[in-house]
């Protein structure tokens, strides 16, 4: 698969939703400072709005980011541009809104991938129905970044109908809900019967619902199937070193200029 998503050195460092933790997430501020901090994958994610736009956002609804219970789906791109993406961002629980009323937006993907061209991308499609597959890769291609993107979909209904679409487009993709089951259900039974990854990367939380997911032995297990393991949401310094010092091939902070430090300290040669 030829895929320039993969040829950077690792450990792969993620702006999970850019700089999340300075800016409003999911926002090109936010995208633009993570990059400047020097992490050169940013990862975000998308729905469609009424007139099939692909907007990034991560939630179903405005309310928590632009203070305001409107659906996504039920708003023109147009009428998105209404709401301000910086209305609810607090640094200090509620003191301040340094970004509020700023003209921050809900963006096109477009206009990410055009704004930052030579970024790699970690694409989640959210949204299940409508189908918004096809348009999403139609404006991956438009933007010639098919070999900057990773996609990836944590619904199985989702991956089902978008990994063909990215296998014909060389793209990459991460494991759906099911598919991350069936990877941890075959390590613990021993992993010593035929497994065929689906996909190139394990995009994971460290832990989740009361399971340690990421391990040395889960990590050597994906090495060993040649796929890479990401880890998110990691914000304290501690846990970005341990992750990395364990092994993993990436990690998605909202925090991305301590992960830059984190890493550079922790795996001086390699990074």
């Amino acid at each position: 698969m030829k895929s320039k998503y993969f040829d950077p050195p690792r450990p792969r460092l993620f702006g999970h939703r850019g700089n999340s933790g300075d800016f409003p997430e999911n926002t090109l501020p936010a995208f633009s400072d993570a990059l400047a901090c020097g992490t050169p994958y940013l990862e975000l994610d998308v729905r469609a709005t009424k007139d099939d736009e692909v907007v990034v956002i991560h939630d179903e609804s405005l309310l928590r980011t632009c203070g305001i219970d409107r659906p996504v789906a039920g708003l023109t791109f147009a009428e998105l541009q209404n709401y301000d993406a910086g209305a609810t961002f607090t640094p200090d629980q509620g003191r301040s809104y340094p970004h509020r009323g700023c003209g921050i937006r809900v963006p096109l993907l477009a206009d990410v991938l055009q704004a930052f061209p030579r970024a790699l991308f970690n694409i989640e499609i959210k949204q299940e129905t409508p189908a918004m597959e096809t348009a999403t890769l139609e404006v991956i291609r438009r933007a010639d970044m098919t070999e900057q993107v990773l996609l990836a979909a944590e619904n199985d209904a989702v991956m089902a109908r978008l990994r063909p679409l990215c296998q014909t487009a060389g793209i990459p993709t991460s494991f759906s809900y099911g598919e991350l089951v069936s990877f941890f259900t075959w390590l613990q039974a021993g992993g010593q019967s035929p497994y065929h990854p689906p996909a190139q990367a394990l995009q994971i939380p460290e832990t989740y619902e009361g399971q340690t997911l990421v391990t040395p032995q889960s990590i050597a297990a994906a090495h060993t199937l040649g796929i890479e393991i990401h880890v998110w949401t990691v914000n304290q310094a501690q846990d970005m070193e341990r992750l990395l010092r364990m092994g993993v091939d990436g990690v998605m902070s909202d925090r991305p200029a301590v992960l830059q430090k984190v890493a550079a300290l922790t795996l001086p040669n390699d990074h």
